[in-house]
């Protein structure tokens, strides 16, 4: 088995590490979060110029043809930036409905809003359109109802990140005691209204619905599939944001002096430092393999999903600990950019589900394999 990323694969990952360099400073990035609704748009048609938005999506609706690897690969690159755009939520939007119309569970014509789900495909795909996914740790926190023809929804989910600014928002509701997939296209006012958050980079809101219309995608299936390709995809954006402070940290660490030498000569600084590589480098090992498997439908997807939702989340905290712990004072001050990564990591730790979700959900898994005396590993 091959572990290594493919010559293009790497090609992907240098041309968005060149693009995020130039185009997403840590100081852009502070000019985009005072601006309202922290949405940096000349890197968002840059991204969609390169075909990011796209990159799942066969090429015969104008994709790139590729997988669940090649966004981990950009999910990556983008925390490592804390770029301020809202590229998961319209990767995964576009994908929910793009594998509805595959599958056969609704229609391209299917109206949706102003227009159709081919349209709205096309339009995420182009950055014309900005997709967002409304999920809830709380089951039923959002219900779906029949209504003639149609469905309508009612509740409240957790934060959605971009929900203010989302032309698109897949939501994850219940029906009848049951796990759902459904699609809604807000205007103006329906659109959840912006809340402060501790992350300033991008925007957040709840989406409170009450008989709201909407369109059925999927059941209990798509939204295993919606969870496993979430959670695979903002491990990523941990990995990288947990990347550049293992960076940050290495670096201050051998140009802090105290008593006449570097701290970084100090063994609990040492110590520090290579807890946290070992952090980051099991998070590349459990998010790439849950690329692999969410991606090519092996039947431990889920389980590699909820694994890396794990251990990211538990990693990412350790690792921006020991960052703050090793630069001191200054990585507590607003002028030091430690804290974009911080608190862009708190809510990705939380988002898709905190890692004490997904150790319920691994142990639903494996629980009738543990039973029926086969292996869980």
């Amino acid at each position: 088995m091959d572990f290594e990323l493919s010559d293009d694969q790497r090609d992907l990952q240098s041309a968005a590490s060149v693009l995020l360099g130039d185009r997403c400073t840590t100081a852009r990035v502070r000019q985009v979060a005072d601006e309202s609704g922290h949405l940096d748009v000349t890197l968002w048609r840059a991204m969609a110029e390169q075909g990011w938005l796209a990159v799942e999506l066969p090429e015969a609706v104008g994709g790139l043809g590729l997988g669940l690897v090649e966004t981990v690969v950009l999910c990556e690159q983008l925390g490592r930036h804390v770029a301020p755009v809202p590229f998961l939520g319209t990767v995964l939007a576009s994908g929910a409905l793009a594998s509805a119309v595959a599958e056969g569970r609704t229609d391209a014509a299917a109206p949706l809003g102003p227009c159709g789900i081919g349209t709205w495909i096309e339009r995420l795909a182009t950055g014309d359109a900005i997709g967002a996914v409304a999920w809830s740790r709380r089951p039923g926190a959002v219900s779906a109802h029949r209504e003639g023809d149609g469905w309508t929804l009612s509740g409240r989910s957790d934060l959605v990140v971009y929900g203010p600014s989302a032309d698109v928002i897949v939501v994850c509701a219940e029906v009848d005691g049951a796990p759902a997939v459904l699609v809604l296209a807000p205007e103006g006012s329906e659109r959840p209204q912006p809340e402060p958050a501790m992350d300033r980079t991008r925007s957040v809101g709840w989406l409170s619905v009450a008989d709201r219309p909407a369109l059925h995608l999927g059941g209990t299936e798509a939204m295993a599939d919606l969870l496993d390709r979430a959670a695979t995809a903002v491990s990523a954006e941990m990995l990288g944001a947990a990347d550049r402070v293992l960076e940050m940290t290495v670096e201050y660490a051998k140009d802090r002096v105290q008593f006449g030498r570097p701290i970084g000569g100090f063994q609990a600084v040492k110590h520090r430092c290579a807890d946290m590589l070992v952090d980051v480098e099991g998070m590349r090992s459990a998010t790439y393999y849950a690329g692999w498997a969410v991606g090519a439908a092996d039947p431990d997807a889920s389980a590699a999903a909820s694994v890396a939702k794990v251990w990211s989340s538990d990693a990412a905290r350790r690792v921006m600990a020991s960052g703050l712990q090793v630069h001191g004072g200054i990585g507590f001050t607003w002028e030091h950019d430690l804290h974009l990564f911080l608190k862009r990591s708190q809510l990705d730790q939380m988002s898709f589900g905190d890692a004490g979700l997904h150790r319920e959900r691994l142990a639903q898994i494996l629980r009738p394999r543990a039973e029926s005396g086969l292996p869980v590993l």
